[in-house]
């Protein structure tokens, strides 16, 4: 928790729009969510996000939970309602595909199959996202088959599990690849991923933003593909937050950018 780039993003927004505030860390014993939840509201606070390993054992401790959510199983969000209860959302999926339309306006969800690697929270999130936007056909391969046919059971048929060592094959004609494994990320091992079966066209999006550009990311860039990195989602997934907290819709401006990138 301590590397989170949260602090940074909202204290600069309660500061460029006025807002009295401040957004600070709280750790929370992975034994203990439900002693924090009861004090989200007493303490005054307007809400929270919500971290890994939190996610989802917080879901069952608020007195309500978007459909988003539920479908997730996770929230990233809390948000404390004017009568003092607490409602749950799940941005961290949202927060992505706006980063992807962001880096390319022309893609969209249904714009083609879609080949997401892992079966984590974050693959979750992302995947139940992308069935809830419009995606026709999402391509799921993990090393562990179940925990893949468990997020296709939970989603949907848009959703069809790949064995891992089928998954540079499964790359034929899809619009989108997306990394939401750990592989990549600062100290551990590269992603191994062939990707000569990748159209040129198709957008390659990374949730990892330490290092700001992965292995994957690296090799997508050399073929000619978009790449979007993972701090896309993080500012994005923050923007509804702050919105639901403070009621402003907050912009991501140079400044902001230039404020994390001071934080690597």
């Amino acid at each position: 928790m301590a590397h989170s780039r949260s602090p940074v993003i909202h204290n600069h927004w309660l500061a460029h729009y006025g807002i009295a505030g401040r957004y600070v860390l709280f750790p929370v014993p992975p034994e203990k969510p439900e002693t924090a939840v009861r004090g989200i509201a007493v303490l005054g606070l307007r809400g929270c996000n919500v971290t890994t390993p939190h996610k989802q054992a917080v879901f069952r401790l608020l007195d309500r939970v978007d459909d988003l959510a539920r479908r997730i199983g996770a929230v990233n969000t809390v948000v404390v309602e004017k009568d003092g209860t607490l409602t749950g959302f799940n941005n961290d999926g949202n927060g992505f595909i706006k980063s992807l339309r962001d880096a390319d306006p022309k893609w969209s969800p249904a714009s083609g199959p879609i080949m997401v690697l892992g079966a984590g929270g974050a693959a979750r999130a992302v995947v139940a996202s992308l069935a809830a936007q419009g995606a026709t056909e999402i391509r799921l391969a993990n090393r562990t088959l179940d925990k893949a046919r468990e997020i296709a059971d939970a989603v949907g048929p848009e959703v069809k599990v790949v064995p891992w060592d089928e998954r540079a094959d499964a790359l034929d004609g899809v619009a989108l690849l997306a990394n939401a494994t750990s592989l990549g990320s600062a100290g551990k091992p590269a992603l191994e991923m062939p990707l000569n079966r990748l159209a040129p066209s198709a957008l390659v999006g990374d949730l990892i933003y330490i290092p700001p550009e992965t292995p994957l990311l690296a090799a997508a860039r050399m073929r000619g593909n978009i790449t979007v990195n993972g701090l896309g989602l993080l500012l994005n997934q923050a923007r509804p937050a702050f919105n639901a907290w403070f009621g402003v819709m907050p912009e991501i401006t140079p400044a902001l950018r230039q404020a994390i990138a001071a934080t690597f």
